[in-house]
C-alpha cells in the first residue's frame, strides 16, 4: 500500500493544530458528552419519581439505564485523565460493531514503533480511534447501545440555521420558472453553478467539533448567501478549480451520469449538499442520480449518519422545527416545503439514494469510519473503489475528508494535489470542497502561503480560507 514520503502530523509539535486538539478540543468534546449524559440521567431520576408507583417495570428499566449511564460517565472521565497524561492507547474492546479488529491491528503496529500514546500517535489515527472508542462505551451497555451522544448538539445547531435555509429555498424557487431556458444555456448554468458550489463549500463552515461556542448570530453570519457574499469569499479560496470542474461537467450532458457525495457535517451543511445535488439533477442535464455516503456511526461530533440523513428531511418538512424568525415569510416557508417535498420524492424514486440502501452499501460505507488515508481505498475496500470508478463525479466534503485524501501528512504546500492523494489520483473524477481547519494543505502557491504566514494569518486552521481541488478520472473512463 502507498506510503507518503513525509511524516504524519502528530501532537508532539506544540505549535501545530494537532497539539491544540489533544490539549483543548478533545477534552471539551468529552466534557460535553459527560454533561449531556448527566442531564439525561437527571431527567430519568425525575421520571422514576413520577412512575415509581404506577409503572414498576418502567422504573426498573430507567434505573438500569441510569446505572449504565453512570458507567459511561466513569469511562469517559477515565479517558480524559489518560489523554491529558499521554497514556497509551488501549485496545478497543469487542462490542459487536464494525472495525474493532482493524483499529486494534493498526494500534499494534503503532506499539511496535513506540507511537501508541495520545501525544505520539499520528493525529489522524488517534482522532478516528477516539470516536470509535466512544462508540464502544455506549455499545457495551444494553440500554445505550447505538446511542448518538451528539444528536442534541446537531439538532440545536440545525435549528439556528432557519434564516439562511429559508433564503436559499426562495432562491431555488426563483430558478424554477427559468428551468427550461437554463438547461439549454451553459453560460447561465456556469454562473449559477459557481454560486451553488460556493454555497456548498462554505456550508462546511458549520462544524460542531470546532465551532463549539457560536451564538445563533455568528452561525447566521457564516452561512450568509447571495452573490456579493460569494464574490467576496472567492478571494479566500487558495486553490480554485471551479473552472476546471465546470469544464469537465459540461462534457457529461445527457449521459445519465451518477453523482456521489461523501458527506461531512449534518445540519446546515447537509442541507447545502442537498441543494447542490438538487440543482445538478433538477436544473442541469449533467446528472440523473445522486448517492450520498454517510458515516455508519457518530463521528467527529457532527458528521452525517443514516439517522441524521432521514431526520434532516423530516425536520425540514416540519412547520415547527425552526424557531420563529423575523425574516421568515409564509412564501419562504412554502418554498422550503415545495423544495424538500421534491427531495423526498427523489428519495422515494431512487434519484437521491443513501449509500447504505444500495446493494452492498452497508459494507462499502464501513470504509469511511476507518482510520486509513483514502489513498488505500482500492486495496482496503475494493468494492467501494469499483463503485466510485463508475461515478460521473465524486464530491468529498469537508476538512476530515480532505485530511484523509492527503493522508494528513506534512506535505509541502506546493505539492500537487494528485501527488498528495497517491494512487487515488485518476481512479475516478474527484472534487474536494474543503474549508481549512487543519494543518495539511497542498496545491497552493508557496508565495501565497508565505504571504499569509508573514501576516500572521491562521490560514491553515481558521476556516476562513478554503480549497477547491479537482481531478478528472482516467481519460478513457
Amino acid at each position: 500500500m502507498f506510503q507518503a514520503p513525509y511524516p504524519p502530523y502528530d501532537p508532539t509539535d506544540t505549535s501545530g493544530f494537532s497539539y491544540d486538539t489533544v490539549v483543548k478540543r478533545w477534552p471539551i468534546i468529552l466534557t460535553n458528552i459527560i454533561d449531556h449524559v448527566h442531564r439525561l440521567l437527571h431527567n430519568m431520576t425525575l421520571e422514576i419519581q413520577q412512575v415509581r408507583d404506577s409503572d414498576v417495570s418502567k422504573a426498573e428499566e430507567l434505573s438500569k439505564k441510569i446505572t449504565e449511564g453512570q458507567e459511561i460517565i466513569s469511562e469517559i472521565s477515565r479517558l480524559k485523565y489518560r489523554m491529558a497524561r499521554d497514556h497509551d492507547l488501549e485496545n478497543i474492546p469487542q462490542d459487536g460493531d464494525i472495525l474493532v479488529a482493524e483499529y486494534n491491528a493498526e494500534l499494534e503496529s503503532l506499539k511496535q514503533a513506540s507511537r501508541d500514546t495520545w501525544f505520539r500517535a499520528p493525529w489522524l489515527y488517534a482522532e478516528c480511534y477516539l470516536y470509535r472508542l466512544i462508540r464502544t462505551y455506549f455499545n457495551q451497555r444494553t440500554s445505550w447501545r447505538g446511542y448518538d451522544p451528539f444528536s442534541t448538539q446537531k439538532e440545536e445547531m440545525f435549528k439556528n440555521s432557519g434564516a439562511a435555509i429559508y433564503q436559499i429555498a426562495t432562491t431555488m424557487h426563483e430558478l424554477e420558472s427559468e428551468k427550461v431556458k437554463l438547461q439549454g444555456d451553459s453560460d447561465k448554468l456556469e454562473v449559477l453553478f459557481k454560486e451553488m458550489i460556493q454555497m456548498c463549500l462554505w456550508g462546511n463552515a458549520t462544524d460542531l467539533s470546532l465551532l463549539t461556542h457560536l451564538s445563533p448570530s455568528d452561525i447566521e453570519h457564516l452561512q450568509t448567501v447571495g452573490k456579493e457574499a460569494q464574490e467576496a469569499r472567492s478571494d479566500f479560496i487558495l486553490k480554485d478549480d471551479q473552472g476546471a470542474v465546470w469544464s469537465y461537467i459540461k462534457t457529461l450532458a445527457n449521459q445519465g451520469k451518477r453523482l456521489d457525495f461523501v458527506l461531512d457535517n449534518a445540519g446546515f451543511e447537509l442541507f447545502t449538499d442537498f441543494v447542490f445535488a438538487d440543482f445538478l439533477v433538477t436544473y442541469t442535464p449533467y446528472f440523473s442520480q445522486v448517492v450520498f455516503h454517510p458515516k455508519l456511526f457518530p463521528w467527529f461530533v457532527s458528521d452525517v449518519t443514516p439517522t441524521d440523513f432521514a431526520n434532516t428531511i423530516s425536520s425540514l418538512l416540519s412547520p415547527t422545527f425552526f424557531p420563529p424568525n423575523s425574516t421568515t415569510t409564509p412564501d419562504s416557508v412554502a418554498h422550503l416545503q415545495h423544495m424538500v417535498t421534491r427531495w423526498k420524492n427523489y428519495i422515494d424514486k431512487g434519484i437521491f439514494t443513501l449509500a447504505t440502501d444500495i446493494s452492498n452499501g452497508q459494507k462499502m460505507t464501513e470504509f469511511w469510519n476507518g482510520p486509513w488515508p483514502y489513498w488505500n481505498m482500492n486495496e482496503l475496500a475494493p468494492e467501494l473503489g469499483q463503485w466510485m470508478s463508475g461515478s460521473g463525479l465524486v464530491i468529498f466534503k469537508g476538512d476530515l475528508n480532505y485530511r484523509k485524501l492527503a493522508g494528513d501528512v506534512k506535505w509541502p504546500v506546493s505539492t500537487p494535489f494528485p501527488t498528495a492523494i497517491g494512487p487515488l489520483a485518476g481512479s475516478f473524477p474527484l472534487l474536494s470542497l474543503r474549508t481549512n481547519k487543519a494543518d495539511v494543505a497542498v496545491g497552493i502557491d508557496e508565495k501565497v502561503a508565505e504571504n499569509l504566514d508573514n501576516k500572521g494569518e491562521k490560514w491553515r486552521t481558521s476556516g476562513k480560507y478554503a480549497l477547491v481541488s479537482f481531478l478528472p478520472g482516467r481519460i478513457n473512463q
